[in-house]
């Protein structure tokens, strides 16, 4: 039986062996981030979309490294760093009563009350782009690409595709939208918006109300108008600086509330109902007097009467005797 006794030589083989594994582990799992971050540091931007570019790796500060135009070619951005991408055309905020074209999901109208007390449903888009200078890009991406925004229970940063930038929109643009069209609106009675309006509005005299004419096309382009004028300012004001740009509101649509509506959709069956039963009397009324304007006519003229008598006979009788019952013949057959 012979005994191996393991030597010096032994030991070095085995952990030159472990040496080299290490090695091999240790760039695995320094080369392969590294790779990855190379790969990942170039970046470009399609015609519709902008980049804040921030630095993120594991030994660099998170501050804005550089700004990636529209529509650019292969940009180097430095290994891990993070992009921030925000659209360079022009959008719009839409606010509406159909499920499926609206900002949000499902009916969407914005309910203010008029000069007298009637809660308006109003609809209408907003038009608007993102100021793309770059020093202006750089101080939005600090203010609110920083920051999450939440939207149907989940919370999204305004660089994170469509539901991030309506999550953003929603927060932030909506409330100023609203308190814009609450101060126009309250400028005009419901009346001057919706002419029908004064079908169900109760007066101080006591008397039927009636259908006023106003002419609702002009005042409802008032209001859009004051809204543009006061908008711009009123979005730079709150947000901190003029991030948007190219502001226009379009009004499209003015409503009342469903129960309001019902009573005007009665108000104006009744109204028509009356309106007939006018027409009617007023019919009666001069069928009457040509009547009366006629009899008087034939008094005057006792042989106009025999002539009209004449005129309204049956074609084609051979024989006619006024005064007697049986005087009028057809002819037979």
């Amino acid at each position: 039986m012979h005994f191996r006794l393991c030597g010096p030589a032994d030991g070095g083989f085995l952990s030159s062996r472990g040496a080299g594994i290490l090695a091999v582990l240790a760039a695995l799992v320094v080369g392969v981030p590294t790779v990855f971050g190379v790969i990942s540091g170039f970046e470009r931007t399609s015609g519709g979309e902008v980049a804040v570019v921030r630095n993120g790796g594991p030994f660099d500060d998170n501050k804005i490294r550089q700004i990636i135009p529209p529509g650019s070619s292969i940009t180097w951005t430095g290994m891990w760093s993070q992009v921030h991408r925000y659209p360079a055309q022009q959008r719009f905020y839409t606010i509406t009563s159909d499920q499926d074209a609206g900002e949000r999901a499902g009916v969407d109208v914005v309910t203010v009350p008029s000069g007298d007390g009637v809660n308006m449903g109003i609809e209408g888009t907003v038009y608007f782009s993102l100021n793309l200078d770059p020093a202006t890009l750089k101080a939005f991406d600090d203010k609110f690409g920083t920051r999450k925004f939440r939207s149907g229970g989940s919370a999204y940063y305004p660089w994170e595709g469509d539901e991030g930038w309506s999550a953003f929109l929603d927060q932030i643009i909506r409330p100023v939208i609203e308190n814009n069209l609450r101060a126009q609106i309250g400028n005009f009675r419901c009346a001057e918006l919706i002419s029908s309006c004064s079908l169900v509005q109760n007066t101080s005299s006591g008397r039927q109300p009636s259908l006023q004419q106003f002419d609702n096309n002009a005042n409802i382009a008032k209001i859009q108008d004051a809204v543009n004028k006061s908008l711009a300012q009123d979005l730079k004001n709150m947000l901190g600086a003029e991030f948007l740009t190219d502001i226009h509101f379009n009004l499209s649509r003015v409503t009342l509330p469903k129960v309001v509506q019902e009573a005007v959709d009665q108000a104006q069956a009744q109204f028509a109902k009356v309106s007939e039963a006018q027409a009617k009397v007023a019919q009666a009324r001069a069928e009457a007097e040509a009547n009366k304007a006629r009899q008087e006519g034939y008094n005057r003229c006792p042989t106009c009467a025999e002539i009209e008598k004449l005129k309204a006979l049956p074609q084609g009788i051979t024989v006619y005797a006024p005064g007697n019952a049986g005087g009028i013949a057809l002819p037979t057959r």
